[in-house]
């Protein structure tokens, strides 16, 4: 299986919330990191490429969806 590592940059007001649904997530479907900045944090987000890609993807709609940062 194919593992990949995509990166996604959340600002500092809602980084809190994506730590807590990545904590929450089981383990053993991907491993994650988390770089913190000035402004926000760089989620790293390691393990299968489909499943990394639909968390990526997933987490780029949370954060155009609400634009309120």
């Amino acid at each position: 299986m194919t593992e990949a590592t995509f990166m996604s940059f959340v600002p500092k007001a809602k980084c809190a919330k994506l730590r807590a649904l990545l904590e929450a997530e089981p383990a053993e479907s991907f491993r994650w990191r988390e770089r913190r900045t000035f402004t926000g944090s760089e989620f790293y987000l390691t393990g299968p490429s489909s499943l990394v890609r639909e968390a990526h993807e997933g987490i780029a709609v949370w954060l155009m969806r609400d634009e309120r940062f």
